[in-house]
């Protein structure tokens, strides 16, 4: 099929976030973003991701991300990770690279091989690789698990909805079997009869606002710096009702973890690998007042039919993805997100101050 102007930039931000992931080299991040805004049709493009792991802030752009499939039982070989050539990231090399420390502390490796596959492991360019320099090794209890692809929510619904039609029958075969009444049976309550005052206590529901609101961002930021005790951030989405973010871990920069913000703050997942130089984005930035009036009127500036705010994202450009716009690298960026039910979308790129850098409208 033919690739719309919209598959295209979608192409191009999902090449943008691995490589800003070490995935890809800067030639080969360069010749790809070539191909992919004169890329004619949709395989053209797949091909220029199909090796990529694909990043979590990303994902929803790629329709043909690696996912696990329904039933992994029937699939021969399945192992539920990504394939042997599907691109490293500088944390797989870094977490490979501790696997080997851990090696030669404790007498697996001498100091010539750890050398050696240290060096190899920081020149691997795909997760086989970085499997066969560790495929001897025995791992410590709490090594990180390799990386998985995003798994689809398919085969979840599709279990509640069979237990949830379970229990509708099992409940209409109760009401069927137990309508008549036996001769001992205690005569029916009046339908109508009040319930007895059994003095429950009703629950009080505390409303969290729209984070994609000046009211919201503020109210999250709020919650922020009393969870954490401050405000710094290696990377930030906010959606209107919930908001995902990742930091380091107190007094561990090599420990990265995630939490899941939805009128609270919960870890999502282990902690994983972190390089100990990763710049983070400082939230204190963000003029809320200005950011809040840029997403006010995104949707018509991104010239998105019936469109509205999706999401916001905020993190450190340490690639210099964006140089050519201006923004030094290492600079906090925003990006603003719009999008309609036929997946037409846009994003703005504005500093943290609220200033437009540049805008990626939809072309109808």
């Amino acid at each position: 099929m033919r690739a719309r102007d919209l598959d295209r930039a979608n192409a191009s931000s999902v090449l943008d976030a691995a490589y800003a992931e070490g995935q890809l080299s800067a030639d080969e991040y360069r010749d790809r973003t070539a191909q992919a805004e004169t890329g004619k049709t949709i395989a053209d493009l797949d091909r220029l991701t199909r090796d990529l792991q694909i990043p979590s802030a990303v994902r929803d752009l790629v329709s043909g991300a690696p996912a696990a499939p329904r039933n992994p039982l029937r699939r021969a070989g399945f192992t539920g990770r990504y394939p042997d050539h599907t691109r490293a990231s500088d944390a797989d090399r870094d977490t490979t690279g501790q696997l080997l420390d851990s090696a030669r502390r404790d007498g697996q490796l001498t100091e010539e091989e750890h050398q050696t596959l240290g060096e190899l492991a920081q020149g691997a360019k795909t997760l086989g690789d970085l499997a066969d320099l560790v495929d001897d090794v025995q791992r410590p209890t709490d090594a990180p698990l390799p990386p998985t692809p995003p798994r689809s929510n398919r085969r979840r619904w599709y279990v509640i909805g069979v237990t949830a039609a379970s229990v509708g029958a099992a409940v209409a075969a109760f009401v069927l079997t137990s309508g008549a009444a036996t001769p001992d049976a205690p005569p029916a309550a009046p339908v109508g009869a009040a319930a007895p005052d059994l003095g429950a206590v009703q629950p009080v529901v505390v409303a969290t606002p729209n984070l994609l609101t000046r009211e919201g961002l503020t109210h999250f930021l709020d919650k922020y710096r009393e969870k954490f005790g401050d405000l710094q951030a290696d990377e930030l989405t906010l959606f209107s009702d919930y908001a995902t973010v990742a930091r380091a871990v107190p007094g561990q920069p090599n420990r990265q973890v995630r939490y899941d913000f939805r009128g609270g703050f919960a870890q999502s997942g282990a902690a994983v690998s972190r390089k100990t130089d990763t710049p983070a984005a400082d939230l204190a930035q963000l003029d809320v007042a200005a950011v809040s009036g840029v997403v006010a009127t995104a949707p018509a500036t991104l010239k998105v039919p019936n469109g509205v705010v999706t999401h916001i994202d905020v993190a450190v450009d340490a690639s210099g993805s964006y140089s050519s716009d201006g923004i030094a690298r290492g600079a906090t960026i925003v990006r603003i997100f719009a999008g309609n039910q036929f997946n037409e979308s846009g994003y703005i790129l504005l500093t943290p101050a609220g200033q437009i850098v540049r805008a990626w409208p939809f072309k109808g």
